[in-house]
């Protein structure tokens, strides 16, 4: 019985295709891949750029006398950098150089809550000021939950200052406050209002309560229905 002659021909265009295929999708990997990482590389030069702006920042806002003081010089600039970091963090994840800027901006953020702090006392304004203690959402089931509620409080009361550390962050400052409050890993989320550490999920009602007992703030106008809008498409809390 005669066979049939194999016809290489065939055999090697089809193999020629399917290599062409693989490098062009290879190809079109790398590039697109360069590009990302050079955008998050410009993207990281300005957060850096950013942190070091604000550090000057401080330096001349402690000297301001209190009637040229205004709450939107700080809270501001920290909101973008802030906003900035958490892009960075969800598209190149815990990379050294995002767990560097991470450092530098919880630094950032406790420089601000002193420096508040002193101007609150020094020119008889009224602020008040969270702690946020939390973890990722593997470890903390309701540290993402308890974000949302700060995140409608801050729409309700302007001057309400939240500060969030993320309680893995290797940075003695950091720790330093975790000791002083003794927050356990175990108690996250944990929120932190006139030296009281309060741990575990906390509902808006309660928080508000206190927020008034101990600052005497008044809720905006209008912005129940505002704020539910706002935490409704928030992730956390990383902005003062």
């Amino acid at each position: 019985m005669n066979k049939n002659p194999i016809d290489w021909t065939k055999y090697l265009i089809v193999f020629l295709l399917t290599a062409g295929l693989f490098g062009v999708a290879a190809w079109l990997s790398n590039y697109f891949g360069g590009q990302k990482i050079s955008e998050l590389k410009s993207i990281q030069d300005n957060i850096a750029l950013d942190i070091l702006s604000s550090e000057t920042q401080f330096s001349l806002l402690s000297d301001l006398s209190c009637k040229n003081m205004n709450d939107s010089i700080l809270s501001g600039q920290l909101s973008e950098i802030g906003t900035k970091l958490e892009w960075e963090e969800q598209n190149m994840g815990n990379t050294p150089e995002v767990l560097y800027l991470r450092k530098y901006y919880s630094l950032l953020e406790i420089k601000d809550y002193l420096l508040m702090k002193n101007i609150s006392k020094r020119c008889g304004t009224k602020y008040a000021f969270i702690l946020y203690f939390y973890t990722t959402k593997e470890n903390c089931s309701q540290c993402q939950r308890e974000g949302l509620v700060l995140s409608d409080l801050r729409s309700k009361y302007p001057s309400l200052r939240v500060y969030s550390f993320d309680y893995s962050t290797d940075l003695s400052a950091v720790k330093s406050m975790l000791d002083i409050y003794k927050i356990k890993d175990t108690a996250l989320p944990a929120v932190v209002l006139q030296d009281e550490a309060l741990t575990g999920f906390r509902t808006e009602t309660e928080l508000e309560n206190k927020i008034k007992k101990f600052f005497g703030l008044e809720e905006k106008s209008g912005a129940k229905s505002a704020g539910k809008s706002a935490s409704a498409s928030s992730t956390g809390i990383k902005k003062p």
